[in-house]
């Protein structure tokens, strides 16, 4: 977006940033507003896990998907996309694990399987090829 962000000293563009052609200069302003991105993220993960829900937490009952539109924002390319999913869905999903699929799987799966964890089961979505069986466990 053309969203700036004076509170980290940054008054060009967060777009025009991302195009950054490897300037150092650009890149360290996208590497600031990152970090207030994963700053904002991490507490609001950190309300939902204070917020009690039942015998758990807010967090514990919820499905986040958090991620990034582009892997290389400069190129526009969007594989390896790095994605992160949070929340133990009310028991349906086990965490502490870091999951790399092979070149080329739609993220689209993903999707698949998460509806699928919260009940929205559906055999295809976009480009999806199948599901991640190490999530349906």
């Amino acid at each position: 977006s053309a969203r700036t962000y004076p509170q980290l000293g940054i008054s060009d563009p967060h777009h025009q940033i991302t195009h950054h052609q490897n300037d150092p200069e650009k890149l360290e302003k996208c590497t600031k507003i990152q970090v207030h991105h994963t700053a904002l993220f991490t507490a609001f993960l950190e309300k939902l896990n204070a917020t009690r829900d039942g015998e758990g937490s807010l967090l514990d009952n919820s499905v986040i998907l958090y991620g990034a539109g582009l892997s290389n924002s400069d190129r526009h390319t969007h594989s390896p996309l790095p994605t992160v999913v949070v929340g133990g869905g009310a028991g349906s999903i086990k965490g502490g694990r870091h999951l790399i699929y092979p070149e080329g799987t739609p993220l689209t799966n993903l999707h698949v399987t998460l509806l699928d964890k919260v009940g929205v089961p559906i055999d295809k979505l976009g480009d999806s090829t199948g599901k991640f069986s190490e999530l349906l466990g």
